[in-house]
């Protein structure tokens, strides 16, 4: 692990992640999926969402978010972008007996977040959106707060 990974720089509120949900995926791979909204900060923010479903074991859960978050955290690209970006397990990862730190589990996730975050002009198109605040009203926030 090279650093932190700042508060900052995650999405952890639920209408945070529903929001970015709502959009159409930017990038899919055989096991995630990647999901962007513009922001109105200076610098992008991740979420990771690694359902129990999909990855029974908590280590292999915690391996996933351990990789996408790297990933993120070395990627140049993202820290000048005014994105939010939300990264989903979308398929399984191994059967539940395998260990979540073998050698080729580790390969084929490395290579899948490579690939999630080396797409810039996808995400270029993102920023082209309309301005994100536009894209929230009152209705959506849903009425809690």
């Amino acid at each position: 692990m090279t650093g932190t990974f700042e508060r900052t720089r995650r999405i952890v509120k639920t209408d945070e992640f529903s929001s970015v949900f709502r959009l159409k995926p930017v990038y899919k791979t055989a096991h995630l999926v990647l999901y962007a909204r513009p922001n109105s900060l200076p610098f992008a923010r991740l979420g990771v969402v690694a359902a129990k479903r999909l990855a029974p074991r908590a280590v292999t859960r915690n391996a996933v978010k351990r990789a996408v978050r790297e990933a993120f955290r070395q990627s140049e690209l993202l820290t000048t972008m005014g994105l939010d970006c939300v990264v989903r397990l979308s398929a399984s990862l191994g059967k539940k007996s395998e260990s979540a730190r073998t050698a080729e589990m580790q390969a084929v996730l490395h290579s899948e977040v490579m690939a999630l975050f080396a797409i810039p002009t996808r995400l270029n198109k993102v920023l082209q959106m309309t301005d994100p605040t536009s894209r929230i009203t009152e209705t959506d926030s849903g009425g809690a707060g």
